[in-house]
């Protein structure tokens, strides 16, 4: 990975993540370089934890630009790559680093099998309860100011109409402005991961709960 930074904010969450009993399924990085870009992407299996949810991703985004900021804000970066001259570059933005969740659900567990009714049935009886998971989600993660919503595919069969993909969303942004070291970056993530897994932990109960009360 070209940048050092990033670099080191993933070795940051792969310590932090082995410190949990979390079932990774897969845990890897990607770089774009026509778009300048990297990220991570951690798959969490669900299997042994939830009745509802199979798996969680979590996509940590970042590229060259927020590198180089953050390089220029932080001491002893005077040999970081992206501050020489050949590679210097011009930027106003901000230090942020983008993190999209995604709980992904088991579409045959909370759905209906062979429903009575032939027709939107268990279209009908998965938006009461999706309904009811956002509302305790948005208030959940009121505080975080995020963007939350649910990613959903159709397809039908000889009883009707089903969803074939339920995902539900949310977009969490971190700002590194104020931090003046790498390690203040790595002790603010490390905060930051032990929040966020928090939350996610949080939501699966409330999906499990909500969805095992329209089943009873």
């Amino acid at each position: 990975m070209k940048y050092p930074i990033f670099n080191s904010i993933v070795n940051r969450i792969e310590s932090e993540l082995t410190k949990r009993n979390i079932n990774i399924k897969s845990f890897k990085t990607w770089d774009e370089n026509k778009i300048n870009a990297s990220g991570l992407e951690i798959i969490i299996d669900l299997a042994n934890t939830s009745n509802f949810i199979k798996a969680l991703t979590i996509n940590f985004d970042w590229d060259r630009f927020r590198e180089t900021v953050l390089a220029r804000q932080l001491d002893g970066m005077e040999e970081h790559p992206l501050l020489q001259k050949e590679s210097m570059v011009s930027t106003s933005i901000q230090p942020i680093i983008d993190i999209e969740v995604v709980w992904q659900f088991d579409e045959k567990k909370s759905q209906e099998k062979a429903p009575e009714k032939i027709g939107t049935s268990r279209l009908d009886a998965a938006s009461l309860w999706m309904e009811s998971i956002s509302k305790e989600v948005n208030e959940l993660l009121a505080a975080d100011d995020i963007i939350t919503r649910w990613h959903i595919e159709v397809e039908g069969d000889q009883y009707g109409k089903y969803l074939s993909a339920i995902n539900l969303l949310s977009y969490f942004q971190y700002e590194l402005k104020d931090l003046k070291s790498l390690n203040e970056v790595h002790q603010y993530l490390g905060r930051k991961i032990q929040h966020l897994l928090y939350k996610t932990n949080k939501v699966i109960q409330i999906a499990d709960r909500t969805i095992e009360s329209v089943a009873a």
